[in-house]
Parts: C-alpha cells; structure tokens; sequence
C-alpha cells in the first residue's frame, strides 16, 4: 500500500488498522517484561553469582536495544517495515530459546550465564526491530496525518505489555522454574514472525534519502528533550520502592499502580490533542505536569502525597514521547521517517540506561529524596529545550498557518 493511497477512514477503523501491527509490540515488550522480576535471582541466588552480575545481565539488553534502534530504523526505510518485525520477533523467540538452554544448563553456571546473556543481547534487537518496525508498519497503513495515533497506541501497548510481564513472569517461574517464562517468550516470538509473514507488505518509499548523520541533526534535539523527561519515569519504576522503604512506609506498588493509570488514562484520552494544538504545545505542558509531579514526591511528608506526585508524574509523561515524536519526524521525508524514529527512540533507551547508575550516585551522596529533585530538574531542562524549539517552529512559521 502506498501512502499516498490511504483512504479516509473512521476512527474504529484507523484503530483496527494500527492494532493489526501494534500486536507485534505488545509481543516484543511481554516479551520484555516476563524476564525482569525473575532473572536477577536466577543469575544470583541459582547461578551464584554476584548482585553486580545479576544487575549486569539485565543491563545488557538496554545497551542492545540503544546500539540497535537507529539501525532498526534505516532498516525499516530500505526493506520495510514488515521484514524488520519479522527480524525482531525472531530476535526475541531466539533469546527465548537460549533463556531455556540456559535452566537445562544450571548445573554449569559459566555456561548458563553466558547462555543468558546472549539471550539478552538479542532480545534487545529484538524490542528495537519489533518496536521500531511495528510503528512505522502503523504509519504507512493509516497515513502521516495518524502518527500520533500510532505512536500512543504504541506506547499503550508497551506499558500494559510490561505491567502484565513481570508478574506473570513470576508465576510462571514459581510453577515451571525459568523454563517458564523463557518457553512462552520463544513460543510468542514464534507466533509473532509467522502473523507478521501473513500480513501484506507495505510499499517502501521511493526517493533518495539523506545521510544518516543528517538525519541525526534534525532530530537529536527533540530526542535530548525526550531523554531528559524520560527520567522522571525511569526514578518512578526504578527507586520508588527504596523510597517507601526509607522513609518506613508501605505501599510502594499502589504508587506505581497511579503512576501507570494517569499514563494510560492520558494517552488514552488526550492524545487527539497533539493533532489539534501541536505536538511542542502538548510536550510543554506535559513535561510541566511531570515536573510538578516529581517536586510533590520530593518535599512529601506523607504516603498520599507520594501517590498524588506519583498520579501527576505519570500523567505528565503519558505524552512526551508521542508529542515531541510528531514532530520529529516531520523534520524528514517519509523515506526517512523509519530512521528518525529509530534515533529519536534511542534517546529514550539512554535516558532509561542512565537513570540507575546516575541516581545510584546521588543517593550515596545526597539521600533517596534527592533523585526526585534532581529528576524533576532535569525534566525542566527537557521544557527549556522544548520551548526553545516552539520558539523556533514559530519563527519559520508564517502568521497565516499558525
């Protein structure tokens, strides 16, 4: 399908018709999920070895995920989209199948690790090709106007994905051991690369394309602003649970239950806007909402406030991603919209990359609360380059279209 050939289409339609390739997201990142609650105590408590090492494995899927993601995009510009889902859910069902030679394997732990870290490196392709692919696969079916459509029922996706992986993970370790889980991530990376080989291609855009380096210049400034407000997220999943832990209280998941529900709600609900208003408007605000949110976790006195901080953070979020996204890839052409959405989401990965070791180093020095103030700091810095490029986009804007 070309397109330039979409037709007009109702919105149950266009919803139909970017669920027929988000599946493939929601696949990658269950895929994602399932592993995360169980592996560290596998690597450390079956395995023997160290916490470090166990953190490192897990680790070792983002960096694949950050190295890969611009490749996953140009990809997608010069084979299609559909081959590198394809690719990605191969990616995935592979890292499945070594996760399982790696419980046979427990009894020769060098072997076994080694086993699961290359699992990981692949399934950190895997989310990359899968995620990236699926998206643009989106893009090209409902048309450019759609592309915040299809980044947000993207990220529904990935998050309700991975809230349902880890403790499903868990319950499928607890019955079957880490055969469990490593079975049904190579069963859906299966099940993923034959639906998408059912599918009809979509076509790939003529037209010469930019080099990749120019193609990094016109969006790295909206990627910098999404990784910097990525941070407020990443302390969330990350610390919260240390954070009630500190300051003796209970229920650190209901926090990140509201962190998850105002994410959910607001894509749900407010996504039309970055159509109708513009998607650096949207981004001010919501990266406004997140910062508001995070200060409110820093200075509270009590568990409520925590969960109010935790509700706004979320809710702030919902939207940075698919609103500076639009406009990031309206900054090339559509034969090279599969490689700015691969380097702009890359930004992402480093955000989360980032967030551990740089957070670990200020609460060794400042205390637990101080990732919170630091988070929401640089979640303005993220609003500063936002509203430098609104200023921008409006300077190179006649006063007839704005």
């Amino acid at each position: 399908m070309s397109d330039a050939a979409v037709p007009v289409l109702s919105p149950a339609q266009l919803n139909k018709r970017i669920l027929s390739v988000i599946i493939f997201t929601f696949f990658c990142y269950l895929s994602v999920g399932l592993p995360l609650a169980v592996l560290p105590g596998f690597v450390h408590n079956q395995l023997g070895f160290s916490s470090f090492t166990a953190g490192l494995i897990i680790s070792l899927q983002y960096f694949a995920t950050l190295l890969s993601r611009p490749h996953a995009g140009r990809l997608a510009d010069r084979l299609g989209p559909r081959r590198v889902v394809m690719l990605g859910t191969l990616g995935c069902g592979i890292s499945g199948a070594l996760s399982l030679l790696a419980a046979l394997c427990s009894g020769a732990p060098h072997l076994s690790l080694g086993l699961l870290a290359l699992g990981r490196l692949f399934l950190g392709v895997g989310e990359s090709f899968s995620s990236t692919g699926s998206t643009l696969w989106g893009m090209k079916l409902v048309g450019p106007l759609q592309t915040a459509r299809v980044i947000s029922w993207n990220g529904v996706a990935t998050y309700f994905a991975m809230a349902i992986g880890a403790p499903l993970g868990v319950l499928l370790n607890d019955a079957w051991g880490l055969s469990g889980f490593a079975g049904l991530v190579a069963a859906l990376g299966a099940l993923g690369f034959w639906l998408a080989s059912r599918k009809p291609a979509v076509s790939v855009t003529a037209g010469a394309r930019i080099p990749f380096h120019r193609v990094v210049s016109r969006v790295w400034l909206f990627g910098l602003a999404l990784g910097l407000g990525t941070l407020g997220f990443g302390v969330i999943s990350t610390f919260i649970t240390l954070y009630f832990s500190s300051r003796g209280w209970t229920g650190a998941a209901f926090a990140l239950t509201l962190f998850s529900l105002g994410f959910v709600l607001v894509r749900l609900a407010c996504g039309r806007f970055i159509l109708r208003v513009g998607g650096l408007r949207v981004a001010l605000v919501s990266l406004l909402v997140e910062c508001v949110g995070l200060l409110l976790i820093w200075q509270a006195d009590s568990r409520w406030l925590v969960d109010c901080g935790a509700f706004l953070t979320g809710s702030g979020f919902s939207l940075v991603f698919p609103a500076l996204g639009v406009e990031a890839v309206k900054r090339v052409q559509q034969q090279d919209q599969g490689s700015a959405l691969g380097t702009y989401s890359a930004f992402l990965d480093l955000g989360l990359g980032l967030t551990g070791p740089v957070a670990g180093l200020l609460i060794g020095h400042w205390g637990m609360q101080s990732v919170y103030l630091a988070a929401a700091l640089t979640v303005m810095a993220a609003g500063v380059i936002t509203l430098r490029l609104h200023q921008q986009h409006r300077a190179a804007t006649p006063m007839s279209e704005r």
